[in-house]
């Protein structure tokens, strides 16, 4: 028995989807809930912005998910998204889980499973994470973590790298 086949369905996908994708590092499973970037940082023991935090918003034309992918020390600026996606409204939990699969606070970049057909999240990464040589991402549950590089980041996802975050 592998020892991810006892640990919760989210984090199950997230590393099926990693192992799939050649990624060289499987995620880790941490001793304490990290549901916050702040939270995610002190328990791995890096900075804020190393943790490459997952925001969802709900694209008002069409109901659809936006997934931003931005430093954990950045908050990311609706205007500067908007050009890309149209105009954008608040994601609540129900709305998270439904789009992606994952629950907030364990939002995965990777292993999406969208509900009832939904298509998954549109995703944006901005570039304040390439600050980092290594970043942390969520693997599907609050205490999931998987270690990547900003290029891996970019490769597993597809996602375009812009400019998203407050000044």
């Amino acid at each position: 028995m592998a020892e991810t086949d006892n640990r919760p369905e989210g984090f199950q996908r997230v590393s099926a989807a990693l192992l799939a994708l050649q990624h060289p590092y499987q995620p880790l499973w941490l001793d304490v809930a990290a549901r916050t970037a702040q939270e995610a940082a002190e328990a791995l023991g890096v900075t804020l912005g190393q943790i490459a935090k997952s925001v969802v918003f709900r694209r008002k034309a069409d109901e659809s998910a936006v997934l931003v992918i931005t430093s954990g020390d950045k908050r990311v600026d609706e205007a500067k998204l908007k050009p890309h996606t149209g105009a954008l409204g608040r994601a609540d939990a129900d709305f998270v889980k439904a789009r992606t699969g994952f629950s907030i606070g364990g939002v995965s970049p990777a292993g999406f499973a969208p509900a009832d057909g939904a298509a998954p999240p549109q995703l944006f990464i901005d570039r304040e994470l390439f600050r980092f040589d290594v970043i942390w991402a969520a693997a599907g549950h609050p205490n999931g973590v998987f270690k990547l590089t900003p290029a891996d980041l970019e490769k597993i996802t597809g996602a375009p790298v812009i400019d998203v975050v407050q000044a």
